[in-house]
């Protein structure tokens, strides 16, 4: 295998191109995100190749798919295979069931959560000028999008939420740095009550 770098080649041990094929097999069977650790790991522990080489096998086979309608994927908990997204409407026609669809009142809340995290249930009410069912947050509970990570050091200790890896993976973003502001989200998350404020 050789690979380019500044435009002089580099010849790849043969050990590296084996390393390549089974770390693309892995990310191929995997059924979720794996980071360079967990790669590693599925090797035998005589036969584990280092962590720059695993490193340099996602290189590679990140190269490889460029000019392919699938792409290897770095999200929040490590990397996978999946449809380029400007061809995923197509993809989407082979599967009968259609997606879930959310209410604008759980959209605003896991808005909320996102962008102002951590934040506790008495907080989402301020900014929404509106209370919050309970069941808007056991379904983000249950669909892992959100998470419990502390509690508030004032009266009754409320929990403290905040987002979690599953949401940034299901949105196909690394870190929150990736969000779309809050004016292309035409969002107020300043305490003015939105429009729609019903659940």
């Amino acid at each position: 295998m050789t690979v380019n770098v500044d435009s002089t080649v580099i010849v790849q041990p043969e050990y590296l191109m084996e390393t390549k094929r089974i770390v693309e097999a892995i990310l191929f069977a995997a059924k979720q995100p794996m980071t360079c650790k967990q790669i590693q790991q599925t090797f035998p522990e005589l036969e584990q190749p280092g962590l720059q080489d695993v490193q340099q096998a996602i290189a590679a086979i990140t190269e490889d798919y460029q000019s392919r309608p699938i792409e290897l994927k770095q999200v929040a908990s490590g990397y996978r295979f999946q449809v380029r997204s400007e061809l995923s409407r197509w993809v989407s026609r082979l599967f009968e069931e259609k997606p879930p669809k959310y209410s604008r009142a759980l959209l605003e809340t896991l808005a909320i959560i996102a962008y102002r995290q951590p934040v506790t249930r008495g907080d989402i009410e301020d900014i929404r000028g509106v209370g919050v069912s309970s069941s808007i947050v056991q379904t983000l509970l249950e669909r892992e999008w959100i998470k419990v990570i502390g509690h508030k050091e004032v009266p009754g200790k409320p929990a403290l939420l905040g987002t979690t890896k599953q949401f940034l993976d299901y949105f196909n973003i690394t870190t929150l740095n990736e969000l779309p502001t809050l004016q292309r989200l035409d969002l107020s998350l300043d305490g003015t009550p939105t429009s729609a404020g019903k659940e």
